[in-house]
Parts: structure tokens; sequence; C-alpha cells
């Protein structure tokens, strides 16, 4: 059974750094799509930061130059490591993983993910 459980959450001011964490147990990372969104109450889950793959990344524009996502296949864990964070940034935030990406999706998309973390709420005060 795949799981996904995140932590790293928390709050923080405008302009100070998180690293966001997602542990994997019953799947491995290599060769996955895997992300991370975001969502505010009664908005739609948006992507933040995806890799493939083949190592490409993708970035939605309002975190490109500030958050970064990195693996660490030996831990079996991946990161989201957050810089120069805004208070616009504050929202339950979700990793999400799939066996191999989609030709159908954006590696931003909800959609392309079948599996989900449980989501850490990040909080920025300005």
């Amino acid at each position: 059974q795949v799981q996904l459980v995140e932590s790293g959450g928390g709050s923080v001011q405008a302009g100070g750094s998180l690293r966001l964490s997602c542990a994997a147990s019953g799947y491995t990372f290599s060769g996955s799509c895997i992300g991370w969104l975001r969502q505010a109450p009664g908005k739609e889950r948006e992507g933040v930061a995806a890799t493939d793959g083949d190592g490409r990344s993708s970035y939605a524009d309002s975190t490109k130059g500030r958050f970064a996502i990195t693996i660490d296949y030996v831990r079996n864990t991946f990161y989201l490591n957050m810089n120069s964070l805004k208070p616009e940034d504050t929202d339950q935030y979700y990793c999400a993983a799939r066996r191999y990406c989609s030709s159908t999706y954006s590696r931003l998309d909800r959609y392309e993910y079948h599996y989900w973390g449980q989501g850490t709420q990040v909080t920025v005060s300005s």
C-alpha cells in the first residue's frame, strides 16, 4: 500500500524559509512523476513544483526562483524548499506522486497524480 507522509509545515514571517518533506512507503520515486500542490479554502488545488522521471522540474510562475523540489532516493523522500516566502504562499500543501508521468496532464495539474499526502499547513505572516 502506497503511503505519502508529509512534515515540515508551520508558521513563518514573510521573507523566511521552510522545507516540506514527503516520505514514501510502499513506493519508490525512481522514474516517477512527483509534485507539490497547494490549496486554499474554497479554491482549486494548484501545482507549485513538480519533477518528472527524467529529472526535469516545473514550477508555477508564482514560485519560480523561490521554491525548489529535490529528491533523496536513499531516504525515499522528496522535499519542497521554500525561500523568500510571501503571505500569499499561505495554504495547505500536499505532496503527490504518480508512477509514470502521463502525456495527458501538465506536471502541475492535480489530475496528474494518483497518490497524495495528508497535507500540511504553511502560514506566512507579514
